[in-house]
């Protein structure tokens, strides 16, 4: 009984921890939005790739390599300003929405 209950706290945490996850990863797509559209539909400032369709591993592999500015063409100087100050987490959170749109 005592591993029942341990055992549904535990998923009870992982299922909150990861819808806090998920909500502060919208909050901080909201500064994404202007240029790449709610939904990652719009090309960003009508140069940039549409990021919906986007698989999650390619747009953690972009923010980061914007951040380190390994990545990016016409729109590196906006986009490190975007993601600076994010952390890997951020980043991997930002990348899970994302890829979902």
């Amino acid at each position: 009984m005592k591993k029942l209950v341990l055992a549904s706290l535990s998923a009870t945490l992982l299922a909150v921890s990861a819808s806090a996850a998920m909500a502060d990863a919208a909050a901080k797509y909201a500064a994404c939005g202007g240029c790449h559209g709610q939904k990652g539909e719009m090309k960003a400032l009508g140069t940039g790739p549409v990021i919906a369709g986007q698989s999650k591993e390619d747009i953690v592999k972009k923010l980061k390599g914007y951040k380190d500015g390994s990545y990016g063409g016409a729109q590196k100087a906006v986009m490190l300003g975007q993601v600076a100050s994010l952390s890997d987490e951020d980043i991997e959170a930002l990348a899970d929405m994302i890829s979902k749109f």
